[in-house]
C-alpha cells in the first residue's frame, strides 16, 4: 500500500454483536476507519483486511456459523482471501471460517456444556505470521473469551498436519506458559487459534478486539491489529 492507508472491512451478519468493537479496535490500534459491510452484499471493493466478528450470527440456529456461511458476502470474502487479503475470524467468525471450509476442523459445544465468559491466558505458538509479528514466540498474553461452542476439534491426522506446518498460532495456557490441559472448553491440543496454509486467514476464539485499550482491562489484543497493519503496508 506504500504511503496509503490500509483498507479494512468488518462483515456484519444478523446477530453480530462485536462488529462495532472490531471497528473500534482497528481504529484504536492502526488509525484506520473500517468499513462495515452488510452480509447481503454480493460484491465489495478490495480490502487489505477483512474481519468476521464475534456474536451469534442468525441466532446460532442449526450450528454456529452454519447459516452465515451461505450469506452472499461470503463468496466475496473467499475471493478476496484467494487474492491475498488478510481475513481474521473472531469467535463466531472463527466458526464461520470452519463452516465455509476456509479453515479446517470444527467448533463443538464446550466440554462442560456451559457458556464461558472470562479472561484466559494464551501462548503465542507462531509469531511468524501477518497476525502475530508484534508478539514474541511463546509469549503469554491475556484475552477474553465469550462462547458456548469453542471446543475446537480436528481428527488426529489433521492435528498433526496443523502442528507440523506451524499452523497452530495460539494455545490456551497457564500464566507461566504451560499449555497441557489448559483449554477451558476442551479444545483438542488446547488450540485457541489456527491459520490457513497460505498464512492469510486466521481464526481464534478469544477476543483481541476487547483488549485493545488499557481502560478495557488489557491491551494485549492491540498487537494483533498492529501486526496486520505492518503486514499490509499501511500507515496509521
Amino acid at each position: 500500500m506504500g504511503a496509503n492507508k490500509a483498507k479494512a472491512a468488518v462483515i456484519v451478519f444478523p446477530g453480530s454483536n462485536c462488529d462495532n468493537d472490531a471497528g473500534r479496535a482497528i481504529k484504536a490500534a492502526t488509525g484506520v476507519d473500517a468499513r462495515f459491510v452488510w452480509h447481503r452484499e454480493t460484491s465489495m471493493e478490495d480490502f487489505d483486511l477483512i474481519v468476521l466478528p464475534g456474536g451469534f450470527s442468525f441466532g446460532d440456529y442449526l450450528r454456529t456459523g452454519a447459516i452465515a456461511r451461505y450469506s452472499p458476502i461470503m463468496k466475496e470474502v473467499i475471493r478476496q482471501a484467494r487474492r491475498g487479503a488478510k481475513v481474521l475470524g473472531i469467535c463466531n467468525g472463527f466458526q464461520i471460517l470452519t463452516e465455509s471450509g476456509m479453515l479446517p476442523g470444527a467448533l463443538l459445544r464446550n466440554r462442560d456444556l456451559l457458556f464461558l465468559s472470562k479472561d484466559v491466558y494464551l501462548r503465542v505458538e507462531n509469531n511468524n505470521t501477518a497476525f502475530t509479528s508484534a508478539y514474541k514466540e511463546k509469549q503469554v498474553i491475556r484475552l477474553p473469551i465469550a462462547h458456548g461452542d469453542g471446543n475446537y476439534y480436528i481428527d488426529d491426522e489433521g492435528y498433526k498436519r496443523l502442528v507440523g506446518e506451524g499452523r497452530v498460532v495460539f494455545r490456551y495456557s497457564a500464566p507461566d506458559g504451560a499449555t497441557e490441559g489448559m483449554a477451558p472448553n476442551g479444545a483438542k491440543g488446547d488450540i485457541a487459534g489456527i491459520i490457513n496454509d497460505h498464512g492469510n486467514v486466521l481464526g481464534l476464539m478469544p477476543h483481541p478486539e476487547r483488549h485493545c485499550e488499557a481502560i478495557l482491562g488489557g491491551a494485549d489484543g492491540k498487537w494483533m491489529f498492529e501486526s496486520l497493519l505492518n503486514a499490509v503496508g499501511g500507515q496509521s
